[in-house]
């Protein structure tokens, strides 16, 4: 299956925190969009994997994307090598994004930094014809995106460009919710986690609302580039 866009998340609710409404957009206008989760999660201070596993199946169901898998690397403890790239590779040559949508490049959590780096370089290496991978028995022909840019999570960093979600707000909240072990819950008996006061789910949010208030929209989410942004002429810039 070919998919316009492919979305990295270092752990699941990665992607839905950094750039749902953007999925969410972006398969409303006919696109194909998948995730891929890099690790379960397993040291999260809440919940299980057990538990986690079934949040993100129910969160590509609010979301609507085609496919959704997870490579089980370690959670805290996977690295950018060879075998790590190597996996990424083979994901990036089965579905052929054109797109690819990866964690913030400095972050919190030391796994979204890494993430963001093992996912770039992969999308560099998957496009070389003499890097051999297989997928079901069958050799798998080189790749490379067009394109890879990165949203942002914990930190503010300051955004490339941003993307107009006012009328999929409600749906990016649903698609974080739908991760109910993780975030605030005040009948919950689970240890506090800095994801799970009512003051990060609301900042969600509020960052959304803030960045719409910038470019005169009601919510966006914004994303960092690797490179140049290119466009045709001046009018395509709003």
């Amino acid at each position: 299956m070919k998919l316009d866009i492919l979305a990295f998340g270092a752990h699941p609710d990665d992607v839905e925190l950094g750039c749902s409404g953007t999925i969410a957009k972006e398969i409303s206008l006919g696109k194909k969009v998948g995730i891929i989760d890099l690790t379960r999660g397993e040291l999260g201070t809440r919940g299980s994997v057990e538990i986690r596993n079934s949040e993100s199946a129910k969160a590509s169901q609010i979301l609507g994307v085609s496919v959704r898998e997870n490579l089980d690397m370690r959670d805290g403890f996977f690295v950018n090598d060879e075998a790590h790239q190597l996996k990424i590779i083979e994901m990036i040559r089965k579905y052929q994004p054109e797109i690819v949508l990866c964690n913030a490049i400095d972050d919190r959590h030391i796994d979204h930094g890494k993430g963001s780096k093992l996912v770039s370089d992969a999308c560099f290496l998957s496009g070389l014809r003499m890097i051999e991978t297989e997928s079901n028995g069958e050799k798998q022909s080189a790749w490379r995106p067009k394109l890879v840019y990165h949203y942002m999570q914990w930190k503010n960093l300051e955004p490339d460009f941003v993307v107009d979600i006012s009328d999929f707000i409600e749906v990016k909240m649903q698609s974080i919710l739908a991760y109910s072990s993780q975030f605030y819950n005040p009948n919950t008996n689970e240890p506090e986690s800095p994801i799970s006061s009512k003051n990060f789910l609301d900042s969600v949010k509020y960052r959304a609302q803030d960045l719409g208030r910038i470019v005169g929209v009601d919510y966006a989410e914004g994303f960092t580039v690797e490179r140049y942004l290119t466009v045709n002429s001046l009018s395509d810039l709003k």
